[in-house]
């Protein structure tokens, strides 16, 4: 052995031996390191998780690359019970902070071991947060005391971003209120929501093996489902409204769309098919045009007023947003005298104003054939026992004015009395029902009233919906506060009064929506 030359075997390496590099040594000191670590240093420094050890007083003595890059930020020697404030540890709430004696290398020091610890970690250097699954372990010595601890974690953040879009997406579908159904390529059905039982009648295990078939309802050709297999199977999406039927037989409306879905090397794999039920929206279309339909139908009954030497004759209508059976007709006549029906069909709809256009044109036709009013109820009451259903009838009260002779005649199939006042704007007549509502029975017996039609005279006919108006504490207008309205207003235009007789209606029923047509007549003696 030459002299000079150390006797020990183990040499101190210099830069140069090590290709003039000096490697980041992730020991923060060596010598607190436990014997058994110091072999691996290397090792521990490549492995793609974050390793910490500590020794039993808090102190780092290894933090690997891993781990620097996973918590944004290296060793800090705070002491152990900082380590959660440190490093911005957090339970899984992401809002509680981590007690630190909790922590997976705190409970490793203690002699636990910890399996699988989720951490949510967010500080100055992560500031959007990572989430980390750690597990930790106590290195004991010969004596099988607790040297040092170690802590294995890593960055876990793109696999809990993803299970918690797929549990989003799993709460998403299972509480929609629209039916999704999953099949797989040839078409069984390998899925479908609560929505789907709910709607259908189906359950879960008795859709699931079977096709969409199930709910067919006979209402689509083969054409259609030919049309729809060779759209979805060229991975297009399909979209349309179809008829289903439910496990009941009961038949529904829905919107339907199926979007094919493609794997990782572009095969379609299954089938997603979302079912929204439009049925309570087709019936409203349909009840809309309906009602659109009868409103266009009922306007025409609402005939503009006339013009005649000696009266002042003014209408006014304020249809219900549900429509009635309510009408006003100016009849014609070739004796100077003017003839009027207002009439009121029970029930509301579509039905209602048919019924009314029905009255409309018997009225008109026997009006043109008879003079006496109470013959032309007559005649209608036998025409319309024929084509009303059981329970349906309709008021109407027919009125001829002769201004010539000062002479004013009624007859009232039931319906609600109008009134005249005199020039001092007391209530001279009444023009109460002279007969029952025609439509309900075979015999009809009822009589035509004659009384003077003087100068200054104001004559009122009205429908229900006037008199019915509610306030929204229940009570009705009345007949009465409508003739102390028109005392208020006697002198008033016809076409005037009229209006504000129905508006009047409206202003008491206040917010209430108005449930009923109103309408007025006003014919004034000039």
């Amino acid at each position: 052995m030459k002299a000079g030359r150390s006797r020990n075997p183990i040499r101190k390496q210099t830069p140069a031996m090590n290709g003039g590099k000096r490697e980041a040594c992730p020991i923060l000191k060596l010598e607190d390191a436990n014997q058994q670590i110091c072999p691996l240093l290397p090792v521990l420094q490549e492995l793609p998780n974050g390793v910490i050890v500590a020794n039993r007083d808090g102190r780092l003595i290894l933090f690997n690359r891993e781990a620097k890059r996973i918590l944004g930020i290296g060793a800090q020697q705070v002491g152990q019970r900082r380590w959660s404030e440190v490093y911005g540890c957090y339970l899984p709430d992401r809002v509680t902070a981590f007690p630190p004696d909790d922590l997976p290398l705190s409970r490793a020091l203690r002699g636990e071991e910890v399996s699988g610890e989720l951490i949510f970690v967010r500080n100055s250097f992560q500031s959007q947060g990572v989430w980390v699954r750690a597990s930790s372990k106590p290195l004991r010595n010969i004596a099988g005391e607790v040297g040092n601890a170690v802590v294995v974690f890593s960055d876990i953040t793109r696999q809990r971003e993803a299970t918690e879009r797929i549990e989003l997406l799993s709460r998403a579908v299972e509480q929609t209120a629209d039916s999704v159904v999953i099949t797989d390529a040839a078409g069984f059905i390998q899925y479908v929501n609560p929505a789907f039982e709910l709607t259908t009648g189906y359950r879960r295990d008795e859709a699931v093996g079977h096709t969409p078939r199930i709910l067919k309802s006979g209402q689509h050709d083969a054409h259609f489902y030919r049309d729809l297999w060779k759209e979805i199977l060229e991975g297009n999406v399909f979209r349309d409204t179809l008829v289903n039927r439910k496990k009941s037989g009961e038949l529904y409306w829905a919107e339907q769309t199926i979007t094919p879905i493609k794997d990782a090397a572009g095969n379609i794999s299954q089938f997603v098919s979302v079912l929204k039920d439009i049925t309570d929206v087709r019936k409203q279309q349909e009840h809309d045009i309906q009602l659109r339909l009868a409103r266009q139908a009922q306007e025409r009954f609402y005939a503009p007023a006339v013009s005649c030497p000696g009266l002042d004759i003014g209408r006014a209508a304020y249809p219900a947003v549900e429509i009635g059976g309510d009408y006003i007709d100016f009849l014609p006549s070739s004796d100077g005298c003017v003839g009027i029906a207002v009439g009121d069909v029970s029930g509301h709809g579509f039905d209602s104003a048919l019924v009314m256009a029905l009255t409309r044109a018997y009225v008109r036709a026997y009006s043109a054939q008879r003079s006496d009013l109470m013959d032309i109820l007559i005649g209608v009451n036998q025409m319309l026992i024929a084509d009303l259903e059981e329970a349906r009838y309709v008021t109407l009260i027919l009125v001829r004015a002769d201004a010539s002779r000062g002479m004013l005649g009624y007859a009232s199939a039931g319906h609600v009395p109008g009134f005249m006042l005199g020039r001092s704007g007391e209530v001279e007549t009444m023009l109460g029902s002279t007969g029952i509502p025609v439509g309900l029975f075979q015999e009809y017996v009822g009589e035509t009233k004659l009384f003077p039609f003087i100068t200054g005279s104001v004559v009122v006919l009205l429908t229900d919906g006037a008199t019915e108006s509610s306030n929204p504490g229940g009570e009705q207008l009345g007949l009465e506060s409508i003739i102390e309205f028109v005392r208020a207003h006697r002198t008033e235009p016809a076409q005037q009064l009229a209006d504000g007789i129905c508006r009047y209606a409206r202003t008491f029923a206040g917010e209430q929506p108005q449930q009923d047509d109103i309408a007025a007549v006003i014919l004034k003696r000039q």
